[in-house]
Order: structure tokens, then C-alpha cells, then sequence
């Protein structure tokens, strides 16, 4: 299993990133995991998308679908893609901790 560490975060992850255990994420690991994103810093934005997903995600077990996603955070799938650069699945869903969306988010 590979081991994903930045600075003082080391976590376990699968073959793309996405953590193994989702209930071990925090801040300071969506920061680390933002960062293989080019992502350095996580604006209100960027959180606000964030607390999103983890919030659909813990009511429903998966991710939101990209229209629904933007239509609840008021974001267009453009502006998605500026603040997660590989988009809401990869990018939006691995930052937020979740497991790795089998299909559409």
C-alpha cells in the first residue's frame, strides 16, 4: 500500500491518491493532499466545496454528481476546475478525503 507523506502528514492511499482510511483526513491532510493538485493554499472557496462533498458524502455514501455539485455550492464546473485543477473527482473528491468516486461526481 503506498504512503503519501507531506511534511508531517503521512497517510496511506491507494494507486491514485485517494486515502485508504477517509476517517484518519483533517485539515492539515486536505492541505497536504491539495498539494498534488498544485495546490498550496485552500481558500474559503476551496472549502466551501470541500465541506460540500464531505457533508453529501456522509449523508449518502457517495459523491454528488458534477450538476448537483455545482448547483449546491454555486460554483460553474470552470470554476471547479480553477480551484481543483484535475476536477471534482480526482482533484475536489481526493482533497476532501473521500474514497475515489467510481463514476461521474
Amino acid at each position: 500500500m503506498p504512503v503519501f507523506e507531506y511534511g508531517d502528514v503521512k497517510i496511506n492511499v491507494d494507486e491514485d491518491g485517494f486515502m485508504e482510511n477517509p476517517e484518519e483526513w483533517n485539515e492539515k491532510v486536505a492541505l497536504a493532499l491539495a498539494s498534488t493538485e498544485d495546490v498550496y493554499e485552500l481558500t474559503d472557496e476551496h472549502w466551501h466545496v470541500i465541506n460540500y462533498l464531505r457533508d453529501y458524502y456522509q449523508k449518502y455514501g457517495i459523491a454528488p454528481m458534477i450538476r448537483k455539485l455545482c448547483k449546491e455550492t454555486g460554483f460553474s464546473l470552470k470554476k471547479i476546475y480553477e480551484l481543483f485543477p484535475s476536477g471534482p473527482a480526482k482533484g475536489a473528491c481526493k482533497v476532501a478525503g473521500l474514497a475515489k468516486p467510481t463514476g461521474c461526481v
